[in-house]
């Protein structure tokens, strides 16, 4: 599973509301969320549903289906895809299902029908979903809206015609730094991983790193430890060597601490295991910033701990 994937569900899973909110097209009014549904373990045959969330809409019992979809599939068409997938949680749950796909790539899903059709003489077959693009969704509206769900996704939605993309960017960051979440290391965690698909994620840590430099709020969320350690040390520099020199040494620290952290929460959150505490050592003997983005680059692509270990010591030799 792709990290795209793993950011994808994980935002589901933690705030369904927001996906369900976004399938009715913001208009719930008698709409309860029950439960996220979590599959048994399918068949090696059989390819499992991203997000299925059970509601309760007009007194009665729904799944609200989602589809994370990086790119166009073509074998099979995700027509046929979506089709297998409604048909199969109708069969287990027994109950109506609300189905969509949310493509995250900005050319993917152009040519994607919403729906599914055999036209056979007595044994014509439909089955329609709902697509999303999020390049066409306007991402302004979900800032405003401030769903938690979605704001990590607003990096890759359309922008406002008046600015450009790296200030859209910036204003995606700090909508996501206010917003009150369990894990806001792993929140903006999310949004690098997701934004990346457009962005080059130096460019996505740089802004994140001076907007949690600059607002002091979420200095309690975003590796809170680190930043602390950085900002002493640029108190100390700048009492040796000058109240600026001391401020950016201590900013140069401070993203240092930073994108190890991005390291570790982005290694545990595609690997989904809890032994990369092990490599917190390692990564704090490298100071160059340079070598830690590249770092970052290797978290979000390699499959196994073992895979990062060995870039992360074959290059430490």
């Amino acid at each position: 599973m792709s990290s795209f994937d793993i950011a994808s569900k994980k935002q589901a899973e933690t705030n369904p509301r927001d996906f369900v909110h976004l399938c009715f097209k913001f208009g719930m009014e008698d709409i309860t969320v029950l439960e996220v549904i979590t599959p048994e373990q399918p068949k090696v045959e059989m390819h499992q549903a991203d997000t299925l969330i059970k509601v309760l809409y007009e007194d009665r019992e729904v799944l609200v289906h989602f589809e994370f979809q990086t790119a166009d599939s073509y074998d099979p068409e995700m027509s046929l895809r979506m089709a297998g997938y409604i048909i199969r949680a109708i069969e287990t749950y027994r109950l109506p299902v609300y189905s969509n796909v949310l493509y995250l790539g900005p050319n993917a899903g152009r040519n994607d029908p919403g729906k599914f059709t055999q036209n056979l003489e007595n044994h014509n077959i439909s089955i329609e979903y709902q697509v999303f693009r999020l390049s066409e969704i306007e991402g302004q509206t979900i800032l405003d809206l401030k769903l938690a769900g979605l704001v990590p996704f607003t990096p890759l939605m359309q922008h406002p015609a008046d600015i450009d993309a790296v200030q859209w960017l910036r204003r995606c960051v700090q909508t996501a730094d206010s917003m009150d979440v369990p894990n806001k290391l792993e929140y903006l965690g999310s949004m690098v991983v997701l934004g990346n698909l457009v962005y080059d994620v130096q460019t996505i840590l740089e802004i994140i790193t001076e907007e949690t430099m600059q607002h002091p709020q979420i200095v309690e969320y975003v590796a809170p430890q680190a930043h602390e350690r950085g900002r002493q040390k640029g108190i100390k520099q700048g009492i040796q060597q000058g109240r600026q020199q001391g401020r950016q040494q201590g900013i140069q620290q401070g993203a240092q601490e930073t994108t190890r952290e991005f390291i570790l929460e982005t290694l545990a959150l595609r690997l989904q295991i809890e032994a990369v505490s092990t490599l917190r050592p390692a990564l704090e003997e490298i100071d160059d910033l340079q070598r830690l983005k590249q770092l970052f680059h290797v978290a979000m692509q390699v499959e196994t701990l073992e895979e990062f270990t060995q870039a992360l010591n074959g290059n430490n030799e």
